[in-house]
């Protein structure tokens, strides 16, 4: 299935490695033009690299840090200077150090709902007359299941994450026709999957990190998903071929 978003500009935050990295590569493959970024320049580097490999669309690699507006700007100019549009955001980030309630203080909160709201909140304000400007302006909100399906322990995951949902609904309404969306994935085969998972063995749940890894996988399918999945849905919300879907 054609897509249709070939030639399309596509900015994917938090994208140097997993869920961001197998986004980018779903809507590269697809041929839009994909804007990657990261505070990692090494890391950003190789995932360039690795998608150029076998991108059907330019890719552009920028560092930033998405809590410094500073960069945020930086961003947006580098991308319109490089491809004239932007027609699609997809946000993404990693989990938030987390735990019980009762261990967590008041900086590591205000630490995460900046990392995890205001940033999306910052990067969606600058954007807007971007995406306003596109006859095919779309926004996926990545957060994850735990927005829905709370777990002991993930207090900050299970609180901050909800933020954006009730983003998304709001936007979808003031937006329009700009389209907004968010996805709640479960558990993917990500490097911050396997240190939660070699973390459980070295805490004696589990014997190994094969069991581990099967153990976090609580789904009908009985495994974990890939980025390449995940991004493969982005890629679709992002494209025509979901333009009644908000």
């Amino acid at each position: 299935m054609d897509l249709g978003i070939h030639g399309n500009t596509a900015l994917v935050t938090a994208s140097s490695s997993g869920m961001g990295l197998g986004c980018a590569r779903s809507l590269s493959l697809e041929g839009a033009n994909v804007v990657i970024c990261g505070r990692d320049s090494d890391r950003l580097t190789r995932a360039k690299e690795s998608l150029e490999a076998e991108a059907k669309g330019d890719i552009l690699a920028i560092q930033a840090d998405l809590t410094n507006p500073e960069d945020i700007q930086n961003l947006l100019d580098k991308t319109t200077k490089e491809f004239g549009q932007l027609d699609h955001i997809v946000t993404s980030a990693g989990q938030p150090t987390d735990g019980p309630f009762n261990s967590l203080n008041v900086d590591n909160w205000y630490g995460a709902y900046d990392t995890f709201t205001m940033s999306v909140v910052r990067i969606l304000q600058a954007a807007h007359p971007l995406l306003s400007s596109s006859d095919v302006g779309s926004v996926v909100l990545i957060t994850a299941t735990a927005v829905k399906e709370t777990n002991p322990n993930m207090a900050m995951s299970s609180s901050v994450r909800k933020s954006l949902i009730g983003l998304m609904k709001v936007l979808s309404f003031e937006w329009a026709p700009i389209r907004v969306n968010a996805i709640l994935p479960g558990s993917h085969d990500t490097p911050l999957m396997t240190k939660h998972a070699q973390d459980s063995v070295d805490a004696g749940k589990y014997t190994s990190l094969p069991e581990a890894l099967l153990g976090w996988a609580d789904n009908p399918l009985n495994r974990l998903g890939t980025p390449q999945e995940i991004g493969d849905v982005v890629a679709f919300l992002s494209s025509p071929r979901a333009g009644y879907v908000t």
